[in-house]
């Protein structure tokens, strides 16, 4: 189960790129998530601030017309880096090799992004409201679901 949690976790960072890595590092940093090092690096205070900070902004950033589609290359790259670091350390939290829950992991991100902007644009345009509701629905799904992933004490 660890490694489907890896996988879901990189499906979630497809939603939000810095919403997992923020999650993973309140877990590690609260004790929720045992890691090795160099894993354990991301439950320090100061990862902890810079991820959180990098993950509310994306949140704003998120809405602005200006921003590029999650599906090209920088985004895409983006959400399979982080996507793989929170794959690597729902792994190594649960036990399990980091490598495969790396590899898991970046490619629910990859997954993920593909899936959410399908989805989004299919709610948008079927339904005929504006963006922005649709957008702040995503929000709440990637944020719920990476602290519940992050909760479950694997």
């Amino acid at each position: 189960m660890t490694m489907f949690f890896a996988f879901l976790i990189g499906l979630f960072t497809g939603l939000r790129s810095l919403t997992a890595p923020a999650a993973v590092a309140w877990a590690a940093y609260l004790g929720w998530l045992g890691l090795d090092p160099p894993l354990s690096l991301i439950g320090s205070l100061p990862a902890v601030i810079i991820l959180t900070l990098f993950a509310l902004g994306e949140l704003v950033v998120d809405k602005l017309p200006i921003t590029p589609k999650r599906t090209e290359i920088p985004g895409l790259m983006i959400r399979m880096l982080t996507g793989g670091i929170a794959g690597a350390c729902i792994a190594d939290g649960g036990a399990q090799p980091a490598l495969p829950g790396a590899v898991l992991g970046a490619a629910g991100g990859l997954v993920g992004a593909f899936a959410g902007y399908q989805l989004r644009t299919r709610i948008v345009n079927g339904l005929g409201i504006r963006d922005l509701y649709v957008a702040l629905v995503e929000d709440l799904i990637a944020i719920a679901g990476c602290f519940w992933i992050v909760s479950l004490r694997l």
